[in-house]
């Protein structure tokens, strides 16, 4: 027969959510019939696992590791569909070979990083779990001419790796532990980018205290209230959450220190997860059971 075409594979993969190679296997062993190869794949587990990838895995955890002299360190999330499973043993201990090889190799593709054995271990594990797993994304985090630190909260979902330029991995976690608690947009004010100042602008000028103010007024309010803003986005500018008499910039500099960067991991953020309406589920299965 003729050799497999690019497009009855990538048909397949759809359909099936299994990987390249072994959707080009199924079919030249169905010679080109793509529902004979669905058939087979469905005697595999690989395909029951694959089935799964359409379910949103917005819970799960974040985990971080550093190296010892505080050189680099990664930040990595694995995402389940329930809190439950992200609490369980088998999950953790695959989250921990994740967070292994990532940093053991500085990997932060995530296909790369899953290629090969780590990927058959979560394709087991959603079996055994019943549940769709997937690594959503990692970096690494190096300090050249500093170090990195890092702070996990207690219920392994919100996680920070932070750069410093001097300083120590004390201070590092401190400031990890802070960016954690209060969120911050950037490190300093003069990252803040033109567009976010414009919008800030715009909203602050539509506030009802501003109405029917001469122009040099609003101008002048505008101004105090965007360096407010600002001041409350900016890492260095927040008041420590330790100790508030002392900014998170004042507490680098004072330990001679200067922060370069932070990276805030935390989970499900910007996935969305689709509401379920069980009643309205159940009604539709009974209504098409009567069909």
């Amino acid at each position: 027969m003729s050799a497999i075409s690019a497009s009855l594979v990538k048909e397949l993969r759809e359909r099936t959510g299994l990987g390249m190679m072994e959707c080009k296997k199924a079919l030249v062993e169905s010679n080109g019939d793509i529902e004979l190869a669905i058939d087979n794949l469905r005697k595999d587990s690989g395909l029951k696992a694959a089935k799964k990838a359409d379910r949103t895995a917005a819970d799960g955890v974040v985990s971080v590791k550093v190296a010892d002299d505080g050189s680099y360190g990664v930040l990595v999330e694995v995402n389940s569909e329930t809190d439950f499973v992200a609490r369980d043993e088998n999950f953790l201990g695959f989250v921990a070979k994740v967070v292994d090889k990532a940093f053991a190799g500085k990997v932060t593709d995530v296909a790369a990083l899953m290629a090969g054995e780590l990927e058959d271990a979560r394709s087991a594990l959603v079996q055994k779990i019943g549940e769709n797993i997937g690594v959503r994304r990692v970096v690494v985090v190096e300090a050249p001419a500093g170090c990195v630190g890092s702070y996990v909260h207690s219920n392994n979902r919100i996680a920070v790796i932070t750069q410093l330029k001097g300083g120590s991995v004390d201070l590092a976690k401190d400031v990890s532990m802070h960016v954690a608690a209060v969120n911050p947009q950037v490190v300093n004010t003069s990252e803040v980018s033109a567009d976010v100042v414009e919008k800030e602008k715009d909203i602050i000028k539509a506030q009802p205290d501003m109405a029917g103010k001469a122009a040099e007024i609003v101008e002048k309010m505008m101004v105090g209230r965007i360096n407010k803003f600002l001041k409350e986005i900016s890492l260095t500018e927040q008041a420590f959450v330790k100790n508030p008499e002392l900014t998170v910039g004042k507490l680098a500099k004072d330990a001679g220190a200067e922060i370069v960067a932070f990276t805030r991991f935390e989970v499900g953020e910007g996935i969305e997860k689709a509401e379920v309406d069980f009643a309205a589920e159940v009604a539709a299965q009974v209504q098409a059971s009567k069909g």
